[in-house]
């Protein structure tokens, strides 16, 4: 079977590669000229270059391909340029889907995020009917993610084949970047971390969530939504969770949150005249309020979801860190 896969350089993207080729996939992928490639060293993949900004640059690599994932987001807490995160994340999914209609592909499998799903917040877990608004989203990030699913689910009435998954918290190996999670994986590391807030999250092994694209793409029903996801724990439990894994000490101090925000709203008011990321991301901050709780069981019973132990997701993720020169 002959695949097309944006956001093959990323983190989710490049196992979601791994894995179609471990069941004897042609992977095409797509990549902008200037990317960072060394998710794909090595990797039997067909590199082709574009753009999801440029329409006119995907046709040549969907052509002949039978199942689209797109898994290509900007993925950032904060950004001194907003437009061009809604420009890749909601105008390229418009792009790419529009190329997938015209190519007649047989399943599409779109990767959104937990972050547009409804959330109690209070411990209670969301899952994919919980109530949700565009005023519910936090940054930049969540609303232009939110405003491309919204795209995605307009090509249903217009007879794309579309299957959409929402990611809770992958970690795990090659996360180049790293993302805001591995950030805080690679600052426990680095003994970065001397306190936390209370909150919490949904961890997934990063190849976990990558089998669950492709089992989506064979299960998932048209027009459905599937949260990939597994361990629902506080941050102080992943923080432990670490302290078993490394033998390094978890911080114990638990922070008071309003003082926080106030931090955050100085730092991103210093960044707009900078131009340099925060310390403290305000949007980071503000989603830190809820409890990011979701309850995976439908993906688990409809597609057969795989759910390592959070601990071990957390632990190849620490050995990657280490291996690769993360950790001072």
């Amino acid at each position: 079977m002959k695949v097309f896969v944006t956001g093959a350089t990323g983190f989710i993207g490049a196992s979601i590669v791994r894995e179609l080729l471990k069941d004897g996939c042609h992977v095409r992928v797509l990549a902008r000229p200037d990317s960072d490639r060394r998710n794909l060293n090595d990797l039997d993949v067909e590199v082709c270059e574009g753009d999801l900004r440029a329409p006119e640059s995907l046709d040549g690599g969907i052509k002949g391909c039978e199942v689209l994932y797109h898994a290509a987001a900007d993925y950032r807490l904060w950004t001194h340029t907003p437009a061009a995160m809604y420009a890749a994340n909601v105008e390229g999914t418009r792009h790419i889907l529009e190329a997938a209609l015209r190519h007649g592909l047989s399943r599409v499998v779109y990767t959104s995020s937990v972050g547009t799903l409804g959330n109690p917040g209070n411990g209670t877990p969301g899952t994919e009917t919980t109530p949700v608004g565009f005023s519910d989203m936090v940054g930049h990030y969540k609303k232009s993610k939110f405003l491309a699913e919204r795209e995605a689910e307009k090509f249903l009435s217009r007879g794309l084949p579309l299957v959409i998954v929402n990611p809770s918290t992958p970690v795990g190996p090659r996360d180049l970047k790293p993302t805001p999670t591995g950030k805080i994986i690679v600052d426990f590391l680095n003994r970065a971390m001397p306190a936390y807030l209370d909150t919490g999250l949904n961890i997934i092994d990063v190849e976990d969530c990558a089998r669950g694209h492709i089992l989506a793409a064979r299960h998932g029903r048209i027009g459905e939504k599937y949260i990939l996801g597994n361990e629902n724990l506080t941050l102080r439990q992943i923080f432990e969770m670490l302290e078993t894994v490394t033998g390094l000490s978890a911080p114990k101090v638990r922070l008071p949150y309003t003082p926080i925000l106030m931090a955050a709203y100085v730092n991103e008011a210093l960044s707009r005249l900078t131009g340099r990321e925060p310390l403290i991301p305000l949007a980071g901050v503000q989603m830190a309020r809820k409890f990011m709780y979701f309850d995976s069981s439908k993906a688990e019973k409809e597609l057969g979801l795989p759910r390592r132990p959070a601990a071990e997701a957390l632990g190849r993720a620490v050995d990657w860190f280490r291996a690769n020169g993360y950790v001072r």
